[in-house]
């Protein structure tokens, strides 16, 4: 896979899930499937960061997405948030292949793409199924962990 499809799907993966991009970005540094020593982002390989990222990945996954309360994706905190998860995590893509300002911008737009089609996705979904969010919350978790895990395992 190009790194130019890797770090626009992992931004999009941000866009679906703020922080399980970063988590799979920082698990794929660690097993070094993503090579990001000797560049700005060698810090996503670090065990610490990589355990930040797994647990604000699981808290968003298991609580903060689930409540009803949690506000829009759309408004714009939790763009802005989305935004710059994916442009870290496709600058790292970047970064890996060495060229972290094409990651960072492809990361960008993979954000952009992945909050307002997973928005769309997700609402149109639970109309067709009656209301039901919670069914297609889940699976809108399983497409972004799964497009993560296939990002990050592939060679770029």
């Amino acid at each position: 896979m190009s790194f130019y499809l890797a770090a626009f799907l992992i931004g999009f993966v941000a866009g679906l899930r703020t922080f399980t991009a970063p988590a799979a970005v920082g698990w794929a540094a660690h097993f070094g499937w993503l090579n990001v020593e000797a560049t700005p982002l060698a810090f996503m390989a670090a065990t610490v960061t990589l355990w930040i990222f797994t647990l604000a990945a699981l808290f968003e996954i298991v609580v903060f997405d689930k409540r009803r309360n949690s506000g829009s994706r759309k408004s714009p905190p939790q763009f802005l948030g989305r935004i710059v998860s994916g442009v870290l995590c496709g600058a790292a893509v970047g970064a890996g292949a060495g060229s972290l300002a094409a990651g960072l911008v492809l990361g960008a737009l993979g954000a952009v793409a992945g909050t307002l089609g997973g928005y769309e996705f997700r609402a149109r979904l639970v109309r067709a199924i009656g209301g039901r969010d919670l069914p297609i919350a889940l699976l809108e978790d399983a497409i972004a962990i799964g497009l993560a895990f296939w990002v990050v395992s592939r060679p770029h």
